[in-house]
């Protein structure tokens, strides 16, 4: 009787420690999954703030110029395709789309237009565009940072068990898009 007890007990704690582990583990990486979520939206709240930066920037310039429509078209387009992004892969394609449009816009209507960099409204919004994108920059770090931890719970072993049960995958790290490789043209005219 003495022993049957203690095989009981020794199952019961056996399945208590399994149990408590498996849970341990899963809450993990649903923390770690989240943070995950909050940096992409994080990105998402900067990639939005440079995009609702643009109507003021087109405001401040159309003062000064016909500005040329199918560049304006471009960088309007692009902001869409910004706001409508999902995911890491999606959002990069589309803000480096956006990054290409406002540079040619920016660097078009300031070489035609030189007083328009002495502009004072010009020149606050170039400031907090400049802002906006380090803002970018770090949340794009941070979140690059959130998934490695992620990813790296979700491979390693005994996680890769526990994820392939609850079916948590890695994800996708932001990544710049290939045109980012290319030296930037420099003009101080």
């Amino acid at each position: 009787m003495k022993k049957g007890l203690i095989a009981i007990i020794a199952v019961v704690a056996l399945v208590a420690i399994i149990a408590i582990s498996l849970t341990g583990s899963y809450n993990g990486f649903v923390d770690k999954e989240e943070a995950v979520k909050t940096a992409q939206s994080t990105i998402s709240v900067q990639l939005q703030r440079r995009a609702d930066l643009i109507p003021n920037f087109v405001a401040s310039v159309k003062g000064y110029s016909d500005y040329e429509q199918s560049t304006l078209t471009a960088v309007t387009e692009a902001r869409s395709k910004v706001a409508a992004a999902q995911g890491a892969a999606e959002q990069a394609q589309a803000s480096a789309q956006l990054d290409s449009a406002i540079d040619i816009w920016v660097n078009a209507v300031t070489e035609a237009y030189p007083e328009l960099k002495a502009n004072e409204q010009y020149k606050a919004l170039q400031d907090e565009l400049a802002g906006t994108e380090n803002r970018i920059a770090v949340a794009r770090k941070d979140y690059n940072d959130a998934a490695q931890v992620y990813n790296k719970s979700v491979r390693r072993f005994p996680g890769s068990i526990v994820a392939g049960i609850f079916g948590f995958e890695q994800v996708e790290y932001f990544e710049a898009d290939e045109s980012a490789n290319q030296v930037p043209t420099v003009d101080f005219s």
